[in-house]
């Protein structure tokens, strides 16, 4: 162990290391569970870090410009009060509820649970499932991102939070919100996953990097893959990617195509993941419909948020 005199100089080297790496030292790849307390005290701990948690899983509430709104949190079993966690937002699509997110009823329940990532993180991740107003995500006058930065303070001064490492997905009109999230939130996100989205959510800002997963069926009839690409295309600019036309399956194919994008500035890459269907959230490869045990998009957005 270092002596106490020499802690200081320490401390002052992981900071250095940490500004010179944008926070790399600290982010975990797949197999890693989170980030130790030692690392996480020098740049990413949170208020809740080293305490009992203040916060349990279950819905909770709080008040956001003079309106009650609620989300479901989940906390993961055996939870380690110091240990900084990933923390992933996961909002439901338009007549969607927080509740269909959280148990992933709507597919398979438990399977699809979180868009399909509960179960892949294996209590390595707390996870929010934020409820619309009308069960949509309109965000007017900025009034969803505003609910966002609200739970954002609640979780984090009640839990154990890796601040370098948030992450937003959803589907649809969940897909729209995490695109403004993308948009006005570029520096609070590490990365956001866009399933079949629009842009309904705005887009304030949208000029920063972050890292985009797109994912979007070449037969959508309801948010069409042109609005899906040019959603994309903004991240490509805005991550100095080289642009080009990702190449995207055959109709009747029942495939799906990942391209990652080449050329992009250091921690902001851009992947784009197109399939043969329509507009839905959980696509499998030789049939058509959604799947909770079959589709290959809750791997590939887990894949995408762990590379951090």
């Amino acid at each position: 162990m270092p002596k106490p005199k020499l802690w200081p100089a320490l401390v002052a080297a992981l900071l250095a290391l940490v500004m010179a790496t944008g926070g790399a030292a600290l982010r975990g790849g797949a197999g890693e569970q989170h980030t130790s307390l030692t690392a996480a005290h020098s740049a990413t701990a949170t208020a809740g870090c080293g305490k009992a948690p203040g916060l349990a899983s279950g819905t909770h509430t709080l008040q956001v410009n003079g309106k009650s709104r609620s989300y479901i949190l989940k906390v993961p079993d055996n939870y380690d009060r110091n240990h900084a966690y990933r923390l992933v937002f996961g909002f439901h699509w338009l007549g969607g509820t927080s509740t269909d997110v959280a148990t992933g009823r709507t597919v398979e329940n438990g399977a699809w649970a979180y868009y399909g990532l509960q179960r892949l993180a294996n209590n390595s991740t707390v996870f929010v499932a934020p409820q619309g107003l009308n069960n949509g995500w309109a965000n007017s006058g900025g009034e969803d991102v505003a609910f966002t930065d609200a739970m954002i303070s609640q979780v984090e001064g009640a839990l154990c939070v890796d601040t370098t490492r948030l992450f937003s997905v959803g589907f649809s009109y969940g897909a729209a919100m995490s695109y403004a999230l993308a948009c006005t939130r570029a520096t609070v996100f590490r990365a956001v996953a866009v399933q079949s989205g629009g842009q309904l959510s705005g887009c304030s800002g949208g000029s920063q990097p972050i890292a985009y997963l797109g994912i979007h069926g070449i037969r959508d009839n309801v948010l069409g893959i042109s609005g899906g690409r040019g959603l994309r295309d903004r991240f490509v600019r805005n991550n100095g990617c080289a642009a080009q036309n990702p190449p995207e399956p055959a109709q009747g194919s029942r495939t799906h195509r990942i391209t990652t994008y080449s050329g992009c500035s250091a921690g902001h890459p851009v992947e784009w993941a197109a399939f043969d269907e329509g507009h839905i959230a959980a696509p499998q490869d030789g049939a058509g419909g959604d799947s909770g045990s079959r589709t290959w998009a809750p791997a590939e957005v887990w894949k995408f948020f762990t590379q951090f």
